[in-house]
């Protein structure tokens, strides 16, 4: 059998290519790689819950949710589509957008975090060995004996302060190169010269080496680098967020008709795009053919739908609802609404950048002193005593003494006391000046829908309705999946309605539902189609046959704790605005309620950046609270900024502060807590300075070996914490 299967493959040329080509073609499959924006989840439930749908879908290889970043990675095999998975997900009841993976690879890990925690284990390990040996020096250990201890000293502490030194002396390196001093050039000098003074020391038989002080100043030092580092949350661009929330793909109708679906940076000004209900326009553009209902609420903040027809513009970013529609596009790529949003953003966020910390300012007036006076020790002792060994010594106890890690632990040993408190009250603190920032606000500006308010209308009158129009109209707001059909459905079947027996109903693309009772037509939807008269309040409306038109109206719902905020906001003496992209009738209305009396409505996303600039102009420090699209270029050039758990991911990258609940009344009590620590941090200040004043005179004057000169330093350092841990 093998000599003929031989014989029969060498026969035919292409029956032996078949099964390599077989084998190549299962190796070119690559596995769809999916991401899916989560901005309703908020706990482990929900992970559970949407790992196990996704992972129980037979093309998905594996998906994980990341609760943090409100994400969900889906490896699938190559013919899965996003929006297949997308699909899945809000069939679960969570919201879902797709977004481009391969924009988003670059942040995925923290390896900065990692990096830090590894050089600090690896300090503190060496530095309690190194300790244990310098304890049976001070014990009386002699001659031979003491040196050989040094000399394990010294291999422990020179391979380990190499490497766990390196984040200080990069950046020292860095600062020199530009002729700069910042606060790790005086550390990197410390470390190097205890080194350097304890090799002296060591070849010389010298009774004292300070390879324990060297790794005591490194491990502090690392503490502080890694708490300031864990205050903040992965570094990621809220401009890359927005260009990762653009649709990546696009369905483009060729001029016979035919479909084909091409990558979105394929598509080019005059391409006729079909975009289907529930999917994203991808493009601008114009509407040529179809008629649906828009939701924009992500870019404008506008709570209803708005009527689409033919000849009207759309924006990219915005999401078709109820029927399909095909624009010509106008825009694309970088010409795009949504990508001139993200460039608004990038330059907020550079604007915002230029805040200098409390710590650099400390800085920028303590590392040139430090040099200068131990320059100055080194000189004067040299030429006092034209002993070189001793200058040596006292110039590094000087070195050491001085050394900025009680300044370098008193920011983030307060933001990390600070952080814990406002995490344990529901806020996640995410960059490391907001503290800061937040305690200098004197404005704060709400938006209104999914801010202020849940987003999702509500029924009113629902107890002043007939009970057999409420029937009517649940049998055909169960046809539909509009937001306020919706809301219908919900109060109604929560108030125990039954559906009247309406046939034949059928959903009008940007209109409404009609169907037909005992041979009569019967509508729900807009006030022109049913031929009722428009309200100022939120309504839609029922039509039966020649009766009058019913009216159902409906409100959004306030967010948990936004009285209590706004009223302890005003109440401590700050100015209050609300700023939406909603109706005017709408925000002056919750502006009313809430006892705002600065706010504005209809505004677009340029609006708000740019009246939250002029705030910013006139000296006011601005605190943004926001959740959407049209938010995040507020977020980012407001002084400080918040955002709840719930907002999209790039609002919640361009914040500072994220809000893990639903409740708002925390705002105003972090406030407080900010500026609370704002004096802790300047308490500490102050310490470190208090401690120099006594410090260093005793350095300079030779009284302090540099052994003493790094636990004198260590005292300071555990103060400036233990003072931090009053936050508490």
């Amino acid at each position: 059998m093998t000599a003929t299967m031989r014989s029969n493959t060498s026969a035919c040329p292409a029956c032996a290519a078949a099964p390599a080509a077989e084998s190549l073609a299962e190796v070119d499959r690559t596995p769809a790689q999916i991401a899916l924006s989560l901005p309703g989840i908020h706990c482990s439930a929900c992970i559970t819950k949407i790992e196990k749908a996704l992972n129980a879908h037979p093309a998905v290889t594996s998906a994980r949710v990341n609760l943090t970043l409100k994400r969900a990675s889906i490896e699938a095999e190559p013919d899965v589509t996003a929006q297949e998975m997308k699909h899945l997900v809000e069939g679960l009841g969570y919201e879902a957008h797709e977004l481009d993976a391969g924009t988003l690879n670059a942040t995925a890990t923290d390896k900065a975090g990692r990096d830090l925690l590894m050089r600090l284990a690896v300090a503190g390990f060496a530095s309690m060995n190194v300790m244990l040996l310098s304890v049976s020096v001070w014990s009386g250990a002699a001659d031979a004996t003491r040196d050989l201890f040094h000399w394990i000293s010294a291999a422990i502490a020179l391979p380990t302060i190499a490497f766990s030194g390196q984040p200080f002396f990069r950046n020292a390196w860095a600062a020199l190169s530009n002729r700069q001093l910042n606060m790790d050039v005086p550390i990197t000098l410390a470390i190097l010269l205890a080194i350097i003074t304890s090799l002296w020391e060591t070849s010389l038989s010298g009774k004292h080496a300070y390879f324990d002080a060297a790794l005591a100043l490194t491990f502090f030092l690392l503490a502080g680098r890694y708490l300031d580092h864990r205050t903040r949350a992965i570094a990621r661009s809220a401009a890359e967020e927005l260009t990762a929330l653009e649709v990546p793909r696009a369905t483009r109708v060729r001029e016979d008709g035919s479909e084909e679906v091409v990558n979105v940076a394929d598509l080019a000004v005059g391409d006729l795009i079909l975009v289907r209900p529930g999917a994203r326009m991808p493009v601008d553009g114009e509407i040529t053919q179809g008629t649906s209902e828009l939701d924009r609420s992500l870019l404008t903040g506008e709570t209803l739908p708005v009527f689409a027809e033919v000849g009207q513009g759309v924006s990219a970013g915005e999401v078709n609802l109820t029927g399909p529609l095909t624009i010509r596009a106008s825009a694309v790529g970088q010409d795009t609404s949504l990508h001139q949003m993200a460039d608004l953003v990038a330059i907020a966020e550079s604007g915002r950048s230029r805040y200098t910390s409390l710590a650099d300012k400390a800085a920028k007036l303590y590392a040139p002193g430090v040099h200068i006076l131990s320059a100055l020790a080194f000189v004067g002792w040299y030429l006092y005593t034209f002993d070189l060994r001793t200058a040596l010594n006292i110039a590094a106890a000087v070195l050491i003494i001085t050394c900025p890690c009680a300044l370098g632990l008193a920011v983030p040993a307060v933001t990390t006391a600070a952080s814990g408190r406002l995490f344990r009250r529901g806020m996640l603190i995410k960059h490391e000046t907001a503290l800061e920032r937040l305690a200098q606000v004197d404005t704060v500006v709400f938006d209104k829908t999914g801010t202020l308010t849940a987003g999702t209308p509500e029924l009113t009158n629902l107890a002043d309705l007939p009970r057999r129009d409420v029937e009517l109209a649940l049998a055909l707001a169960e046809g539909s999946s509009h937001p306020l059909a919706q809301a219908i459905t919900r109060a109604a079947r929560d108030a125990g309605f039954a559906p009247a027996q309406v046939t034949d109903v059928t959903e009008v693309p940007g209109y409404g539902t009609k169907g037909m009772l005992n041979g009569q037509e019967v509508r729900l939807g807009r006030a022109s189609w049913t031929g009722a008269q428009g309200r100022a309040e939120t309504a839609t409306f029922l039509q039966r046959g020649e009766a009058a038109p019913v009216g159902f109206t409906f409100t959004d719902r306030l967010r948990e704790g936004a009285e209590e905020a706004v009223k302890a906001l005003l109440d401590s003496g700050k100015q209050v605005y609300l700023m939406s992209g909603d109706t005017t009738p709408a925000v002056e209305a919750l502006a009313k309620r809430l006892g705002i009396t600065h706010w504005m409505a209809e505004a677009l996303p340029a609006d708000k950046a740019g009246r939250i600039q002029a705030m910013s102009d006139e000296g006011k420090h601005v605190l943004m609270v926001g959740d959407g699209l049209n938010d995040t270029a507020a977020l980012a050039a407001a002084h400080v900024s918040i955002s709840p758990a719930t907002a999209l991911d790039a609002a919640r990258v361009a914040s500072d502060i994220v809000l893990l609940g639903g409740d708002l009344s925390p705002i105003a009590a972090a406030c407080d807590t900010a500026r609370a620590a704002t004096r802790r941090i300047r308490e500490n200040f102050r310490i470190a300075t208090v401690y120099n004043v006594i410090a260093v005179p005793l350095a300079v004057a030779g009284l302090c070996s540099p052994l003493i000169a790094a636990l004198a330093m260590s005292a300071s350092s555990i103060t400036v914490s233990l003072n931090a841990l009053r936050l508490r």
